[in-house]
């Protein structure tokens, strides 16, 4: 039996990473841009948003991961002659799979027997959370790492986040739209919608308030789904909120209801996660969506 390895990036909380038997190697995240903090254990991630919330004049930061991060967690899985399938943050985005890839080249040069997979997921917060928890299925139903790998490899495409933000702030902030195209629309009330996929955020477009914004991300939630002539039971469909808990139940409770009335013999099982620090940097504390990917069932006998 294989190990599994990620990042915080994927923002499983403690428990889900004990239940899954997932060791997490975190980001380092900043409030001043000077003293950094392990992601989930020196700085937590509510914390982190009570100061973005509290100082919305601030620009907080992320750093990636070290190799020595990596390569301890690798050393004791070469040393102890286990497998290891280490599944990163998208490398679109982030350089924390480097940082994975140069620990493995040390681990190797010292145990040149072990097996250790450094796989880029092109996912990001709930859709990396997916990933982890397809992997951890396969792995307790028998699966061997080099199936895993091929199954997770063959439905990458297949993972993808559609959600919307407070306002264009931090988007202003980090270079990702012009401040005069941002201001005009706050000003107007105009909600982004974002798209992503393949690693990467893309636009999905606008909506006019925060109700119209949750409305357009389950449209498109529903036509992905459609589009495919799936059944939801066949995917993993998690719904990701950043500050605001309550907001965050909101669209869990009508993301469930929607594709219960779209598809009411399926079971529409829906996660709820809150996203991380590595993202809440780009997008503000007020980000709100859904990730979806294929889930990983075991073959009927």
């Amino acid at each position: 039996m294989f190990e599994i390895v990620t990042d915080s990036a994927c923002d499983l909380t403690p428990e889900m990473l004990r239940e899954l038997k997932v060791t997490v190697v975190p980001f380092y995240v900043s409030t001043d841009g000077q003293n950094y903090f392990k992601e989930g254990t020196e700085l937590s991630v509510r914390q982190f948003y009570q100061f973005m919330v509290d100082h919305p004049e601030a620009l907080p930061r992320t750093s990636l991961p070290s190799v020595e991060d990596f390569e301890t967690v690798f050393r004791a899985a070469a040393k102890a002659g286990r497998e290891l399938l280490c599944l990163c943050f998208t490398g679109k985005m982030s350089g924390g799979v480097g940082s994975a890839r140069n620990a493995r080249q040390l681990v190797l040069e010292e145990f040149p027997d072990a097996r250790i997979e450094v796989v880029d997921t092109a996912a990001a917060t709930v859709s990396e959370a997916i990933t982890v928890q397809n992997a951890a299925a396969m792995r307790e139903a028998g699966c061997t790492l080099d199936e895993t790998l091929t199954w997770l490899e063959g439905t990458r495409p297949t993972n993808q986040i559609f959600f919307t933000v407070g306002n264009l702030d931090y988007l202003i902030k980090g270079g990702r739209i012009g401040k005069v195209a941002g201001g005009a629309a706050n000003l107007l009330g105009i909600k982004p919608m974002i798209y992503f996929h393949n690693g990467e955020i893309f636009s999905g477009g606008v909506a006019r308030g925060r109700q119209k914004s949750f409305e357009k991300t389950l449209d498109q939630l529903i036509n992905y789904l459609t589009e495919r002539k799936a059944d939801p039971d066949d995917y993993r469909i998690t719904v990701g909120y950043g500050y605001d808990q309550e907001e965050g139940k909101r669209l869990w409770m009508q993301t469930r209801e929607a594709l219960k009335r779209r598809w009411p013999d399926s079971e529409c099982e829906v996660g709820l996660l809150q996203i991380g620090a590595t993202i809440a940097v780009h997008t503000g504390p007020y980000a709100l969506g859904m990730g979806v990917m294929r889930r990983w069932k075991p073959k009927k006998s």
